[in-house]
């Protein structure tokens, strides 16, 4: 394929698909990677030169494996959204060391490893995009979120160290601070009480991302945060 490569880490019927659909629509070859192999794939079903792995993304050799397999199929990755995160909810007394290990492997230790194997060919070109899907928990922590928060503050300032050592390279990083839930079946089903609009639509997210990703050298941002019209802030 000639057409440059964006590789969305984290798709599922959220966020992770709208990126993959946005990045398609503007002419990229677009690799979804999922730790479940149909997840990916739906959320690529009927985009042109996709390609769907399974991959989990904390793990550095099946990292090395995947993006092993995206160069020879589609070529050099122009652009990296790290989409993957989560964690579980719960005070200090409820969560066990292996829950607090687990949300910040997926939160930072998984941005590590790719932006590690991916940035040299960035640098390299002169020219890149990694984008971070983080969370308002990344700034303040709070009872339910001893873990989480933790995890998404680390991630945070790992996308700040990278932006300020790549951005004079010309690779561009951005952190997206989420600030509420994006809208999914999941969610609704969470919040039947709740209209559509208290809660993000992906879509619309997904324009955040490329305006800011599409953004010239001169005015870059590194952090934007995005919410309902109608959430308390």
């Amino acid at each position: 394929m000639s057409k440059p490569v964006a590789v969305v880490i984290g798709v599922g019927p959220g966020l992770g698909g709208a990126l993959a659909r946005r990045w398609s629509k503007e002419g990229y070859a677009v690799v979804a990677i999922s730790r479940t192999l149909a997840t990916a794939q739906a959320a690529v079903a009927g985009l042109e030169d996709a390609l769907a792995l399974s991959c989990d993304a904390t793990d550095a050799d099946q990292t090395a494996a995947a993006i092993a397999q995206i160069r020879s199929d589609v070529g050099t990755v122009q652009v990296l959204l790290y989409n993957a995160g989560g964690g579980v909810r719960g005070r200090i007394e409820d969560i066990s060391a292996g829950d607090f290990a687990a949300s910040w492997q997926i939160n930072a230790m998984g941005l590590f490893h790719w932006a590690k194997a991916l940035t040299p060919d960035m640098v390299a070109a002169g020219k890149g995009v990694i984008a971070v899907t983080g969370a308002t928990a990344s700034l303040r922590g709070k009872p339910l979120t001893t873990g989480f928060a933790a995890a998404k503050a680390a991630q945070r300032s790992l996308s700040q160290s990278l932006a300020r050592d790549l951005g004079p390279k010309g690779v561009h990083v951005f952190y997206a601070i989420i600030d509420g839930g994006i809208d999914n079946p999941r969610t609704a089903a969470r919040q039947p009480d709740k209209p559509v609009e208290a809660r993000l639509n992906a879509d619309d997210i997904a324009d955040s991302y490329w305006a800011v990703a599409s953004q010239k050298r001169s005015a870059w941002t590194f952090e934007i945060d995005l919410r309902p019209h109608i959430e308390n802030w």
